[in-house]
């Protein structure tokens, strides 16, 4: 029904901070094995390296949180061909032209919700049933709607296998809610509407909170909504990137992206921080500061700055491209660099772009760099080839595990149509 992320950052991370739950992360897996007297498998282990190495630098600190992100078989939700990734920090196709939501968007909506055990959950669901997997053993019970039948009924299957007794399926329009079940002490909803669906604020109980992205196609805000007195108190949380989850939803936008003139949104970072510290018009922001003064175009840019091998420190944003009617991208932009090192051939300084298809499967990245060494603002530029079925794409920015200071200003993208 959506994906969070077209994709997101999936180079190697390494562990940061947080030591005490580092350490309570590290055992979840292998404690609950030797519980069952087994033996932890390769999936278990990548999980626990999930939570460690992703999740716990990323900001998820809730206890409960990363038990059930360190419990859940991720893998058992997607096809049997993105095993091998399903443990990566990215978005995976799950068929019908949907993705199941990257483990870190999962856990931080899912944090940002305060799961309690006497909660009832409606979520409106990605059509894997993983998010719903995830919320059960932290609440009461799971009401999950998912709008194609054939994810529906194979989540449903998947959950039922896999002994989720305390989560409940159905095929339905999410944005219409679960009347009979109503009301909900919880609502996470994970497709993006232009506005918050009135059935769903009717659906929330008083005092009930909702997790929900809101905004434009490719440029959204993930919102924290408590009911007071009958109305939505809303707090913003971070820029992000859903999709709707009906075609309809998609076809009734006011506000429709031109595939045939991609742009980038706030490329120059004029535009003032969002909540105090997300940047606008940009997404999985990690090690990313906005710094005024000394900047190439206008008063503003922004540094990434990392000192651990592997860990990420990126700017994320994505953008409708027809690759029928665009044969290549060019991508112009500022860059000044301090001493940048990479210390693994996948981990290094770029500009990059991740193509993806119809069905939002990905069609390969191509990267402009490896940028290292230390050098004065200059101007860098690269010509990336869009393949033909491209749809939609991610422009990606930042160290990516190399270690150093980068800043960057005034991104652009020139389009050279095809013949």
């Amino acid at each position: 029904m959506q994906r969070s992320s077209i994709g997101t950052n999936n180079h190697r991370h390494s562990q940061s901070g947080a030591l005490v739950l580092v350490a309570f992360a590290a055992v979840l897996v292998v404690a609950a094995n030797q519980a069952w007297g087994q033996l932890p498998t390769a999936f278990d282990l990548a999980r626990r390296r999930m939570v460690d190495e992703i999740l716990i630098p990323s900001g998820i600190q809730h206890p409960g949180v990363l038990r059930a992100m360190a419990a859940t078989p991720r893998h058992e939700f997607v096809p049997r061909q993105y095993h091998s990734q399903a443990y990566y920090d990215m978005a995976l196709p799950i068929g019908a032209g949907q993705t199941i939501s990257s483990p870190y968007i999962v856990a931080f909506m899912t944090q940002a919700l305060d799961p309690q055990p006497t909660d009832r959950v409606l979520e409106i669901g990605t059509g894997s049933g993983y998010q719903a997997a995830v919320l059960s053993p932290l609440v009461k019970e799971v009401y999950t709607i998912e709008i194609v039948e054939e994810l529906a009924d194979r989540a449903s299957r998947t959950l039922k296998r896999l002994g989720y007794k305390n989560v409940f399926v159905k095929t339905g329009d999410g944005f219409l809610g679960w009347p009979e079940h109503a009301p909900f002490d919880k609502i996470i909803v994970t497709c993006s509407p232009e506005q918050v669906p009135q059935p769903l604020v009717e659906q929330l109980a008083e005092g009930g909170m909702m997790v929900i992205p809101v905004g434009e196609r490719y440029q959204q805000t993930l919102y924290l909504l408590r009911k007071e007195n009958g109305r939505l108190v809303e707090k913003a949380l971070q820029p992000t990137l859903f999709v709707p989850m009906t075609g309809r939803a998609e076809a009734e936008r006011q506000v429709q992206p031109d595939p045939s003139r991609p742009t980038v949104v706030n490329g120059n970072f004029e535009q003032p921080l969002e909540t105090g510290e997300y940047i606008p018009g940009w997404y999985y922001q990690r090690l990313a500061t906005l710094v005024q003064g000394q900047a190439p175009e206008g008063e503003q840019f922004v540094r990434f700055e990392n000192r651990t091998p592997g860990r990420p420190a990126s700017l994320l944003q994505g953008f409708a491209i027809d690759g029928q009617s665009i044969r290549e991208l060019r991508v112009e932009a500022w860059i000044r660099l301090q001493d940048v090192r990479q210390f693994h051939p996948q981990e290094f300084a770029t500009i990059a772009i991740s193509f993806y298809d119809v069905n939002r499967r990905d069609l390969g990245v191509q990267t402009l760099g490896p940028l290292t060494g230390t050098s004065p603002w200059r101007k860098v530029t690269g010509t990336f080839r869009v393949p033909a079925q491209a749809r939609e794409a991610l422009l990606r920015v930042g160290l990516f595990g190399a270690v150093g200071q980068m800043d960057i200003d005034d991104i652009r993208l020139i389009v050279n149509a095809g013949p």
